[in-house]
């Protein structure tokens, strides 16, 4: 007899125990996006409705999408940044799934949109939460998946959002040994740094995909999340060469 131990544990997930949590936005030309790119397109090849164009007339639908490789809820991956890095096609199936952390500095960043996550607001969650777990999946929650306006420019247009510090950054792969950051920002590092023009633009960014780790970015609902206890599925295209793409994650939470 086959062994079922796993179709149990799925129909468990899927049961009153567990609830699933969608940390991805929806993709669309309305899509919140790095400020550089421009809106998804999507253009009809073939349709099966009423008034399609004669060419075009088919008995199945078809688009063709074009979208910059770091569109909307995305990975990155080493390449991105770093010409002997991994790609997309070059992460296992393993690792796609990772116990979850969110560290909430929501509060924060509505005071203060230019806020830094930093090593003491890592300490201080530990304090309460306990220590990180090696292999994690830490997101930094800010609620700015909220906003309509990712860069959040005041009248001068100058962009104010958060972002990560490098040292936390460090101090979570080199202490914790973590697997991946996440955030809802489209930068890992906060607009005070991105955009200095006498400094190194994305210092966050290039440390976490040097040290051979993919991380997430334009997340949302992570103030669905609890601080620890979770898991996060993440799922991208086995792109060859791939230093990016639109993804999809979500969480399986406990129901308390």
């Amino acid at each position: 007899m086959a062994n079922t131990k796993l179709w149990d544990f799925l129909a468990e997930l899927k049961g009153p125990k567990y609830r699933f949590v969608d940390l991805t936005h929806e993709l669309s030309p309305e899509t919140p996006h790095w400020f550089g790119f421009e809106p998804l397109k999507n253009d009809l090849l073939f349709s099966y409705e009423e008034g399609t164009d004669p060419d075009k007339l088919a008995p199945m639908k078809v688009f063709q999408v074009s979208v910059a490789t770091q569109y909307g809820t995305h990975v990155d991956a080493p390449k991105h940044f770093h010409g002997d890095g991994r790609t997309l096609a070059e992460f296992e199936p393993e690792e796609l799934v990772f116990p979850l952390v969110v560290i909430d500095k929501s509060k924060e960043c509505a005071e203060n949109p230019d806020y830094q996550l930093t090593v003491d607001d890592i300490k201080a969650f530990e304090a309460e939460n306990g220590r990180i777990p090696e292999g994690a999946f830490v997101a930094f929650r800010s609620d700015w998946y909220k906003k309509a306006d990712l860069e959040n420019k005041d009248e001068n247009g100058q962009p104010h959002y958060p972002g990560w510090s490098l040292d936390a950054i460090k101090f979570l792969v080199e202490e914790r040994n973590i697997g991946s950051i996440g955030h809802e920002p489209a930068d890992t590092d906060p607009a005070t740094i991105t955009t200095k023009e006498d400094a190194y633009p994305y210092p966050g960014e290039q440390y976490i995909l040097s040290v051979d780790r993919f991380q997430i970015e334009v997340m949302r609902n992570l103030d669905q999340v609890p601080a620890t206890g979770s898991l996060i599925v993440t799922a991208f295209p086995k792109m060859k060469d791939g230093v990016g793409y639109p993804a999809r994650a979500f969480a399986i939470v406990p129901v308390e």
